[in-house]
This record gives structure tokens, sequence and C-alpha cells, in this order.
């Protein structure tokens, strides 16, 4: 299978895992009955602030792990839409620990690594919810190494957390494409310097012009046309 033209060059793909490789709303969707009516609107609530909280945490100048902040961000969804039964908690926590993988991700990672290229996790997650992540879903046989910010101390979009990708592979900056379905993620990657894609799967406007993709996509399949 061929690789598409942005690959040119790059000797490691370095994917965002949540929202990109597995599906965040697959949590709530698993209990979708017994959430009710508003379980889009409350699982749009619980994404958009786990990552509004890492974003304070991080311009403030703090780090906690990015699992204790998915509580926090389930607690304030729950508060916000009263009708869904508070005492799904702890089954909701434990769907989002072993998310669904999107189903081209496999085939699409062996194909990359087929080519030739390192594939690799750069990722928020702290180290234990995304080793329990990965190792659900499968995909630890699919990729080199599985990077948590963990050791950064700080989230991306920060410098210091993309650093680990090209220190831990050893691959030049210029050398690794960041796949994000994160459009504040691809700008990030942008700035720091990698060759980025944006995996938009749901046709979202565009934002960041100043710090564009290298490519948009609509599912990682298209890496490889």
């Amino acid at each position: 299978m061929s690789t598409s033209d942005v690959l040119t060059g790059a000797r490691a793909v370095v994917f965002d895992a949540y929202g990109t490789l597995l599906d965040v709303h697959s949590a709530v969707q698993r209990h979708a009955g017994s959430v009710g009516p508003d379980a889009k609107s409350m699982s749009d609530t619980w994404r958009q602030k786990q990552l509004e909280y890492s974003w304070v945490l991080s311009l403030s100048g703090r780090y906690t792990a990015f699992w204790t902040l998915t509580e926090r961000a389930l607690d304030y969804a729950l508060a916000r839409h009263p009708n869904v039964n508070p005492s799904l908690r702890p089954a909701l926590l434990e769907a989002y620990r072993r998310l669904d993988a999107y189903p081209e991700v496999p085939a699409a990672l062996d194909a990359l690594r087929a080519a030739g290229l390192k594939t690799a996790i750069l990722s928020n997650g702290d180290t234990a919810m995304l080793d329990m992540a990965v190792r659900s879903a499968a995909l630890y046989d699919h990729l080199d190494a599985v990077l948590s910010v963990d050791p950064a101390g700080i989230f991306k979009t920060s410098p210091r957390a993309y650093d680990l990708a090209p220190e831990r592979l050893g691959v030049d900056i210029r050398e690794i494409v960041f796949v994000s379905s994160n459009r504040w993620d691809v700008a990030g990657a942008a700035a720091y310097g990698f060759t980025p894609v944006w995996v938009n799967r749901t046709d979202q406007p565009d934002e960041y012009p100043d710090l564009a993709p290298a490519q948009m996509i609509d599912s990682l399949n298209a890496l490889l046309r």
C-alpha cells in the first residue's frame, strides 16, 4: 500500500491517543441507554472540561494526572446534566479506561510500519491510564513506543511535552509526522516543528490559520493513499 506525500522524508509517525486512535465518546455510547437523551451533550461536556482543565493547569505551572482530570470532568458533566443518574459514574469511568479504537487504526499502524516508519503515541494521558487504554484496545503490538507526558510534568501544547517524542524515538523533529484529531494539538505540533496532520473525522471548521496542518484527512486510511 502506498503512503501519502506528507510522509515523504519521514522516519516516524506519532499519534495523539484520545480522540485520534481512541474514540473518547465510546465510553458514554456504551451506556447510552442508561444515560438517556442527554448522552451526546454530557459526553461533549466531559471531553471539553477534561481538556480545559489540562490547559488551565499547564498555564498555571501545575500538573495533575490526566486520569484525575478525567474524573473531575465527569463530575462536572454529571452536575450539568442532572437528568443523568449519578450512580452511572463508576461504569462510565470504567468504560473510559477501555475506550474503543477507531476501526481502521490497527491496519493503518501496521501499514505505516511495513513502509519502514516508526509508530508511536504521545498522549496527555498519564502512564497508568494510557497503559490500560492501549492494552484494552490491543494496540501495543502495532506501536514502537507509547509516551505519556508524565515525565515532562506538563500537558500538550507545551514544547516540553512534544520534546518527549524526538528524544525517545531518536528521530529529528523534522522527520516526525504528528497526527491528531484535536485541532489545538495540531496547532501545537506545527508551532513545535513537527509535520502536522489533522484527522478531521467530523468535518469541523478550521482554526489557527497561522498554524495550519500539512494535510487534513478524514481517517487514518488517507495516510496510505
